[in-house]
């Protein structure tokens, strides 16, 4: 077995337990190691007072996207910390893609930057997360 296809397990394995974002409707690709693609379409209950996708719908989406990417060596690494800059509202039935890539990755620790565009491929917010990973797998190797 590849590592990618290790990835690919992890993910799915990942997914089974990720009601969360299923329940906002996100689907996540890995596309490599460290790297992942989480998309979301904005419905009528992610949208904040005043007629915008809430913030924290955005940050969700981000985060995901990097649980996925930092996920994918097959160690249970969990976020640390995240910081989201917010670049152009989105709108109701916007079509959100987070696009998630390794920075860095040392021996437990690491940085992922998330993109989040638009379907016109406009930037709607960047976010920087810091991962820890666990000294145990995600999934069990097969023999």
């Amino acid at each position: 077995m590849t590592d990618f296809e290790t990835a690919q397990r992890c993910a799915a394995e990942m997914w089974k337990g990720d009601m969360a974002s299923r329940s906002l409707g996100i689907e996540v690709e890995v596309t490599g190691l460290g790297a992942a693609i989480a998309t979301m379409q904005v419905r009528e209950d992610m949208l904040n007072g005043v007629g915008v996708c809430h913030g924290g719908m955005l940050f969700t989406l981000a985060d995901t996207a990097c649980a996925f990417a930092c996920n994918s060596y097959n160690r249970v690494t969990l976020s640390a910390s995240g910081k989201i800059h917010f670049l152009r509202s989105a709108m109701l039935g916007d079509m959100l893609t987070a696009t998630a890539v390794e920075d860095y990755r040392g021996e437990r620790r690491g940085f992922y930057t998330v993109k989040i565009t638009n379907q016109q491929v406009e930037a709607v917010a960047l976010f920087r997360g810091r991962v820890v990973s666990r000294d145990e797998p995600v999934v069990e190797s097969e023999t």
